[in-house]
């Protein structure tokens, strides 16, 4: 008997105007989107032209983001830059973001409606598979693999795998979508999904955001995931709709095949700490408070967790409280819109109150970049989505993932710390 197909078959059959697909079998895809940074874009330009490239197959799906060094913050970082600038003005790419006009891609693209459902993406940038909160299929590939986008337009691409996630339940109090997440990779080890999509459906979704789904979907990688979908439902054709887009739902065949099926009910899920140096090392907050573990820096945004949502979340832990004396905090919005947004909503205020620094939409420190790298032995929280060693600065230093509610109470407190306790 046939078995019916998951979200990623059916996005790989339409696009390949197949009847069906199995996993296991290669198309050379013709992307809608390919994604490149500040710090990607360079490379993939230099291989293009070393390929002989001189035009660009289709300059209007390619979107260039300066968001991981910019404010730049040396000669260096300017200079990348700056060559990513130029090309996007030599081959006449309108969709080139530079600073106060951009937002952190993953953030940025989907708000901007710069990507949408059915479509497939490719980003030079491993959490370009935030997209599939959306019902696309969007995968991070290498500069190379962008340079031969650029040269044709195209890419080969295996189908891959499915592993099934059921949500059920709702969430408690302080507990989000970083929770699920950061549970789902606990659960599947950091490489436990290799070259497999990670699919999310059940009763839960209905009290998910579209928001939510993003942060699920960025840190589907961090289990080794090609992609993390979400269906196409009514809240994902209303966000559509709201961009200006009419888009059919998309949903996985009630026979579909999966290779792994997971379930997470929410109602027992608690705040997620993931400690050094895997996202998968995850404890439950309550054995974090055991630990009592002294914080020096709290970093809340990030591709992950910059959304009006998630400031908004530690607003309310942050309202008419300060930061621990010992502890920096730094607030990245994930866009110029976000952060208009915060300042309209008096987020702003509360932070500044609070005695939080406020930066410009970047990438930071989350990759070591700049704007709070952390020192030698020296001990952050992070809503940001990876902890390996020597991430966000000085090779002893030490990295903690959470939600933003988390991060913020822990700020507060000077050590980890549960939200719901404060």
């Amino acid at each position: 008997m046939t078995h019916g197909m998951t979200l990623t078959e059916k996005l790989f059959a339409r696009k390949m105007e197949v009847e069906r697909v199995s996993p296991g079998e290669y198309y050379l895809v013709e992307v809608d989107k390919a994604l490149a940074n500040d710090i990607t874009a360079p490379v993939a330009i230099e291989e293009f032209v070393k390929a002989g490239g001189n035009r660009v197959a289709f300059p209007d799906r390619i979107i260039l983001v300066a968001d991981h060094f910019v404010p730049c913050k040396d000669i260096l970082s300017a200079q990348q830059v700056q060559k990513v600038r130029r090309f996007a003005t030599d081959q006449q790419i309108r969709h080139f973001y530079d600073l106060g006009r951009m937002g952190i891609e993953h953030v940025f693209l989907p708000e901007q409606g710069l990507v949408k459902s059915w479509e497939f993406v490719v980003g030079a940038d491993s959490h370009t598979c935030t997209y599939g909160a959306l019902g696309a299929f969007a995968t991070g590939v290498g500069s190379t693999d962008i340079a031969g986008v650029f040269l044709i337009g195209k890419i080969w691409l295996n189908v891959p795998d499915t592993i099934r996630i059921r949500l059920e339940g709702r969430f408690k109090p302080y507990v989000s979508a970083k929770d699920v997440i950061l549970k789902v990779i606990s659960m599947l080890g950091v490489d436990g999904a290799n070259y497999q999509a990670l699919e999310f459906e059940g009763p839960a979704l209905e009290s998910i955001s579209m928001e939510g789904r993003q942060t699920i979907s960025n840190m589907a990688i961090e289990c080794g995931a090609k992609a993390g979908l979400f269906p196409v439902d009514a809240a994902t054709q209303a966000y559509e709709l709201e961009r200006g887009y009419h888009v059919e739902s998309l949903e996985a065949d009630p026979n579909a095949h999966y290779s792994r099926s997971l379930t997470i009910d929410l109602d027992q899920l608690n705040p997620q700490v993931a400690y050094p140096f895997l996202p998968s090392n995850a404890k439950e907050i309550g054995a974090a408070e055991q630990d009592r573990i002294r914080i020096d820096q709290a970093v809340i945004g990030s591709c992950t967790n910059g959304r009006i949502e998630d400031l908004r979340a530690a607003a309310a832990i942050l309202k008419d409280r300060q930061v621990h004396p010992q502890v920096r905090c730094i607030i990245f919005p994930g866009s110029q819109q976000v952060y208009l947004q915060a300042v309209r909503e008096g987020l702003v205020d509360i932070f500044i109150q609070a005695q939080c620094a406020i930066s410009t939409p970047s990438c930071g420190p989350c990759l070591g970049g700049h704007l709070g790298i952390l020192a030698d032995n020296e001990k952050a929280i992070s809503t940001t989505n990876r902890n390996f060693k020597g991430r966000m600065g000085h090779i002893t230093s030490q990295v903690y993932l959470a939600s933003p509610a988390v991060a913020a109470a822990s700020a507060v407190k000077g050590i980890i710390a549960d939200p719901s306790k404060l």
